[in-house]
């Protein structure tokens, strides 16, 4: 499965809501030392019940929207 995320970072409360087909997370930690990209990674594997390993970013490492690859769904 595919999905596109936009992410924003150094949020209070992590959160996922899905408008359409894209999925708007936001995330506590702040976008530096690929801190954000890690905790997204964890935060979406808990969300979908998959393993950390199963959960891949094909575009956007340095970018807001992200288009993400979850094997196993």
């Amino acid at each position: 499965m595919i999905i596109e995320v936009s992410v924003k970072t150094s949020a209070k409360v992590r959160s996922i809501n899905k408008e359409g087909t894209i999925y708007h997370i936001d995330l506590k930690s702040k976008p530096f030392q690929n801190s954000a990209n890690i905790e997204l990674i964890d935060f979406l594997s808990l969300h979908f019940d998959v393993m950390k390993s199963s959960v891949v970013i094909l575009k956007g490492f340095k970018s807001k929207k992200k288009l993400i690859e979850i094997k196993g769904l």
